[in-house]
């Protein structure tokens, strides 16, 4: 009873306040910074990834070329080639790929993958099923159940090898006779009076080509090197995932990851196939160890391992010593932050990333791409390069809910499980906890959207406001001592510093207030401005 009315003062409490903050930060936004953004947008930088010259063999003319085939890519790929599109594929390397990131599809993707027609490309990959993930801190646990009970039994979160998963979406891809899939670098766009006309790539001779597009799509990763071109990149890397397959052991439920809270960092399970467990170790970038001379064993033997499940422990320790069973991936962050470029566009990893702790990447990809299918549906010309990207701005809108509610917890979620000298810091862990395990519609509301299955920023807002007041009301218990209330304005104090900033960066008016962005009202161009 005690922690339902605590939970009760906080659902009013945190309503008020977030109402307060973000209306404020809107406004600021909509007067201020909206005004900066607009202006600096009009504006095409001068790259060298874009080159004004044409050079090269031209290889012919397709409606689009898009660059990259990853998830993101080849799903868009198959996506617009069952709508009757020409697309021409350029993927820097169509041999197998060896990642440790890209392996979990929470069951919100899953569901963009049937929308898409390619849930078969989770078959015969071994993939395995996901109902969420069990929070350990301190011998308690609380599960994150993703809510199911309302989709059919195959609707569930995936995980499997990133590469198999790849592999099947190109195939995919080419199956369609429309579709063209080809391995090359792109070296630069091709523009012409403000205006994307195609690329200039290099095939696998080392041959310099040039394509031509009405649309050309850039979605070439984390790595891409022609956003700079089309974006404002700017890139944040807080840490590190340190990765490497266990065999020959179990997690005690193989239908749930876990996600371990220890010092010095947070360790994540998860099955990858029926015989493998991949664990991801979250490791700051100030301190990360180094491969090569030795000390990232050492560092994961002498103070990660202690805290492994017992049952994994020798799988853990041999998975170290095999031979180039290690690999590191950074997580990036960075906020969609696109010009407005008439002729391209971005997607996937090329446009927005956030950090790799909930598995969401792929979600976000593949909303992203059943957005710009359903946009660019009812265009049969896209001819006209202004007039189809004033009509695409507003996919940057529509996006947010997806994007911002996924990015937003990715976040909030790295900074909180992330260890820390800071007690306050623990005392948030503990109320996540706690949260969780009240059950009901604290643990299904937040559960749901992490899972993908509930994208709305203002639920994910009053649910982290409601958390962090759960959180003091916990410490006040059973009597607000002065040592106690102290410890409670820290708690607040702390939460808020790190919500705050992270919903701002995501963008308020967009997240909470798209009426009032004029992209939102987005209208078919008119017959005279192009064919429909």
């Amino acid at each position: 009873m005690v922690e339902q009315y605590t939970v009760g003062v906080a659902v009013v409490i945190a309503s008020l306040l977030g109402f307060v903050f973000l209306y404020y930060n809107s406004l600021v936004r909509f007067r201020g910074l909206g005004k900066l953004k607009r202006r600096a947008s009009m504006e095409f930088p001068k790259e060298n990834r874009i080159n004004k010259n044409g050079s090269g063999e031209d290889v012919g003319t397709t409606d689009i070329i898009i660059v990259g085939a990853g998830v993101a890519g080849a799903a868009l790929a198959y996506s617009l080639g069952k709508d009757g599109r020409q697309v021409r594929v350029i993927e820097r390397d169509l041999n197998p790929l060896d990642r440790i990131a890209g392996e979990s599809l929470m069951p919100g993707g899953y569901l963009k993958l049937i929308e898409l027609g390619l849930e078969d490309c989770v078959d015969e990959i071994d993939a395995q099923r996901n109902q969420g993930y069990i929070l350990y801190k301190d011998g308690k646990n609380a599960p994150i159940s993703y809510p199911l009970e309302k989709f059919q039994s195959h609707v569930v979160g995936k995980n499997f090898h990133n590469d198999r998963f790849v592999r099947r979406l190109r195939k995919k891809a080419e199956s369609l006779h429309n579709v063209s899939l080809e391995q090359g670098t792109v070296t630069s766009l091709l523009e012409e009076n403000g205006t994307i006309k195609g690329v200039h790539y290099k095939d696998k001779s080392g041959q310099i080509l040039t394509a031509y597009a009405s649309l050309t799509v850039v979605c070439d990763g984390c790595f891409s090197n022609l956003r700079r071109s089309l974006c404002n990149p700017k890139v944040d890397v807080p840490s590190y995932f340190v990765g490497f397959i266990l065999t020959n052991c179990k997690l005690s439920d193989q239908n749930y990851g876990a996600i371990i809270l220890a010092d010095p960092s947070p360790i994540v399970f998860y099955p990858i196939s029926s015989t493998e467990i991949r664990c991801m170790v979250d490791v700051p970038s100030q301190n990360l160890p180094s491969l090569s001379n030795g000390e990232m064993s050492h560092y994961l033997k002498t103070l990660v391992a202690l805290n492994v499940f017992p049952e994994t422990y020798d799988s853990f320790i041999s998975a170290i010593e095999k031979k180039d069973n290690i690999k590191i991936m950074p997580n990036r962050i960075m906020a969609d932050a696109p010009h407005r470029t008439p002729g391209a566009l971005l997607i996937g990893d090329s446009l927005n990333m956030r950090h790799a702790i909930t598995g969401g990447g792929m979600t976000v990809a593949l909303s992203d791409v059943v957005l710009r299918r359903d946009l660019l549906r009812p265009l049969h010309d896209l001819s006209d390069a202004s007039v189809v990207c004033k009509y695409l701005q507003s996919f940057y809108t529509l996006r947010k809910p997806m994007s911002s509610t996924i990015n937003i917890l990715a976040s909030v979620l790295h900074k909180v499980f992330s260890s820390s000298s800071d007690p306050t810091i623990e005392d948030i862990q503990h109320a996540c906890i706690g949260y969780l395990r009240l059950g009901g519609v604290f643990s299904s509301g937040l559960s749901a959207m992490i899972s993908g299955l509930c994208p709305r920023p203002l639920s994910l807002a009053f649910h982290l406001f409601a958390l962090a007041i759960y959180g003091v009301g916990r410490l006040l218990l059973p009597f607000p001592s002065p040592t106690r209330l102290w410890n409670g304005a820290k708690l607040f104090w702390v939460s808020s510093n790190i919500i705050f900033p992270i919903i701002h960066f995501e963008g308020v008016r967009q997240m909470f207030f798209p009426l009032t962005v004029p992209a939102y009202y987005r209208t078919l161009p008119r017959n005279k401005d192009l064919r429909v």
